[in-house]
């Protein structure tokens, strides 16, 4: 059995001389366990802290009262419950305290019969979360326990509660959530005002070097503090603007460009890592993929790209980057170059400078010609190819990569789709074949139109109605901060000022949404030209037989999507036809149509074969 010590306080009775009757605690020795928190090893020293709220803690302690075991860890007390108490920041630190374990140490120890302690002291309340919900669950659970919380900033009372007392721990829980979402404001205010006025945040990007400039700040500037603005190196500034080129214009993937930057590193010089034993001294993907992301190579300041305290350093959505509104360097690439790049990746195709398989891949075992052209309707990710008994598929299972949460990104999306490879080939067979080359593609186009123009006006007034929907919602939040002014006193002014502020911001907010509205409303469904088509040659193709390399720059130059729907069983196949489409196919040669590219045929073509064609073509049959 193991021995315990009682926490009780005897209330002996005693009348006064009025008669009244009041109780006067006799405390009675107790275990006590000690719960500590620092914010962050950056904001706080954990050296100085943590023993200065144990110092604290002890000192309001009534006599014969012990803290016996110490719970303490270096996080922010922001996070969710079940994410606290896991972090490892305190192996970094010489803390002159014994550490029993974190917070969540501490309340599973508490659901033990064999516990060390009979209760739980911190030095504030707010050193158990800064949020009000957390703060009073773990009071609610230590107290369904047996087990008072007390603060040494508040009176120690053992037994029942005083109103008092909860309504003063509930307004200081309330003041330091405030507090803390105040200096969250403020510091979000203070980068968006950063980076408006051009200053770079962290290790200026390849490309340009950082020009230190003093702190404008007396005290910080006496510090060796300064602010950064971005020049273009002139060299490395080259390599960026190749890089892009590259990708926009060659559709080139990462590896791709990493490999051609790898034969010429004295040109295009590798990135210096900041840690140097992960210094590679050559091109890599990740490099690659980071550069070609980056806007700060427009010229503009761009800030909150990730989200590196909230979600672990996962890139933001491009809606939640906040941009200088003019540029604030020199751009090393236009605004439009990159706009270009970044609608390659979001295309989802996949792109490398070669068709043929990835054989350096250890897991390749085959090619799938459709690689990178199939997206899943379910999900809008690319389908990615496999074999299952010797039959090619393409899978989309996105529970790979997003494990726990498909269901919720994904409402509806079975756990694996899959679709046989030999199926897909046939309907883009056939597309191209009737659609793209075949004799009655113009009458084929001209008798979808009025479909294409339902669908077009169906995708339309869905982007109005989000659009209004975004106008109304703005204007709702405008509405309740008027509302809250109405209600409430402010003798001060000082939430008139800081509320005019915000519906001013609200305000410039509903007029760029509405300005979104407008030019949503005035879209006007623009037909396909016929005319492109017949820029393209008649034949008689199956795109199945065509060598795979000049295959695959077939798929890239009409922009091809076959869009797999589960549901339904069917496909959505999209090409895009310009007036580059046809110099594009032109490029890949007899291999694809054997006679000159040139000479079209006007009534139809007749079926030719695809195979051993001489360069140079053959020239078509005569119809003389």
């Amino acid at each position: 059995m193991v021995a315990r010590t009682e926490a009780v306080a005897f209330l002996p009775w005693r009348t006064d001389q009025r008669g009244a009757v009041e109780a006067r605690p006799t405390f009675v020795a107790c275990r006590l366990a000690f719960l500590g928190r620092v914010s962050t090893e950056d904001q706080q020293d954990p050296t100085l802290s943590v023993p200065r709220q144990l110092d604290n803690s002890q000192r309001a302690l009534p006599p014969g009262w012990q803290i016996t075991v110490h719970f303490y860890d270096i996080e922010s007390g922001r996070k969710d419950l079940d994410a606290r108490g896991h972090s490892t920041a305190h192996e970094r630190f010489a803390i002159p305290v014994r550490r029993d374990g974190g917070i969540a140490d501490l309340l599973a120890e508490a659901r033990r019969p064999d516990r060390r302690f009979d209760a739980v002291i911190c030095e504030s309340i707010s050193r158990v979360a800064r949020k009000t919900f957390f703060g009073t669950k773990v009071e609610y659970d230590l107290e369904r326990l047996g087990i008072p919380l007390y603060a040494a900033d508040e009176p120690i009372m053992p037994g029942r509660k005083k109103a008092t007392g909860v309504l003063t721990r509930r307004v200081k829980q309330g003041v330091s959530e405030w507090y803390a979402l105040e200096l969250q404001e403020q510091s979000w205010d203070g980068f968006c005002e950063h980076t408006r006025q051009g200053w770079n945040v962290g290790t200026p990007p390849y490309g340009y070097v950082g020009d230190s400039i003093p702190h404008p700040v007396p005290a910080r500037r006496s510090e060796g503090a300064v602010k950064t603005r971005l020049t273009p190196d002139p060299v490395r500034a080259a390599a960026v603007r190749q890089m892009f080129a590259w990708r926009v214009n060659e559709r080139l993937g990462y590896r791709a460009i990493a490999d051609k930057l790898n034969t010429d590193t004295e040109r295009f010089p590798p990135p210096q890592c900041n840690a140097p034993s992960r210094q590679r001294d050559s091109w890599g993907m990740s490099s690659v993929r980071g550069i070609l992301l980056n806007p700060k190579y427009t010229g503009f300041m761009v800030w909150n790209r990730r989200a590196r305290k909230t979600r672990g350093g996962r890139s933001n959505p491009v809606s939640e980057w906040v941009w200088s509104k003019e540029p604030t360097h020199e751009p090393i690439i236009s605004r439009a170059m990159f706009e270009a790049s970044m609608a390659i990746a979001d295309e989802r195709f996949g792109s490398r400078s070669e068709a043929t398989a990835n054989t350096a891949h250890t897991a390749t075992a085959r090619i799938y010609p459709l690689r990178g052209f199939v997206v899943c309707a379910a999900c809008e990710r690319r389908m990615f190819g496999a074999v299952k008994k010797g039959i090619a598929y393409y899978r989309c299972q996105p529970g790979l990569n997003n494990r726990g949460k498909v269901a919720e990104r994904f409402p509806g999306h079975p756990p694996v789709i899959h679709v046989r490879e030999d199926l897909l080939l046939g309907a883009v067979a056939d597309f191209f074949s009737s659609r793209i080359f075949g004799p009655q593609r113009c009458e084929t186009l001209l008798a979808e139109l009025g479909d294409l123009d339902g669908r077009a006006k169906e995708q339309r007034d869905a982007r109005v109605a989000t659009a209004r929907r975004g106008v109304t919602e703005v204007e709702g939040r405008i509405a309740r901060l008027v509302h809250t002014l109405e209600v409430n006193d402010d003798p001060t002014g000082a939430v008139f000022t800081r509320v005019q502020a915000r519906i001013g911001e609200l305000e410039a907010e509903r007029q760029e949404r509405v300005a979104e509205l407008v030019r949503v409303e005035g879209e006007q469904f623009e037909a396909p030209d016929p005319a492109l088509l017949d820029r393209l040659p008649l034949a008689e193709i199956d795109v199945r037989q065509v060598p795979q390399d000049v295959q695959r720059r077939l798929f890239d130059a009409f922009r091809l999507v076959v869009r797999y729907h589960q549901d339904e069983h069917a496909v959505e196949i999209t090409a895009v036809i310009d007036e580059t489409t046809g110099e594009t196919v032109r490029s890949a040669g007899d291999k694809i149509v054997p006679f000159p590219m040139d000479r079209i045929a006007s009534e139809g073509a007749p079926r030719l074969d695809m195979l051993d064609v001489p360069p140079g073509g053959v020239e078509p049959p005569s119809t003389g």
